[in-house]
């Protein structure tokens, strides 16, 4: 009986690793999940941005120079 209550409380012990194991794959998959999703985000957020600034720059180029004095007057 002694062996059969050993076996019996190492397969509990097993049963709550691999419960507990499952447990800590659940979460990691959601904080996983959660990052990509603020990754795409920022992706989004850093191509607006860009856009943005490619946009100022041809703009700033396009303005018309303006006409001051040289610096000597």
């Amino acid at each position: 009986m002694s062996d059969t209550s050993n076996t019996s409380s190492r397969l509990d012990e097993l049963e709550m690793r691999v419960v507990h194991q499952d447990q800590t794959i659940e979460d990691l998959n959601a904080a996983i999940t959660a990052q990509w999703k603020l990754i795409e985000r920022l992706e989004r957020q850093v191509a607006r941005l860009a856009e943005r600034v490619a946009d100022a720059e041809q703009s700033a180029g396009q303005a018309a120079p303006v006409d001051r004095p040289p610096p000597h007057y």
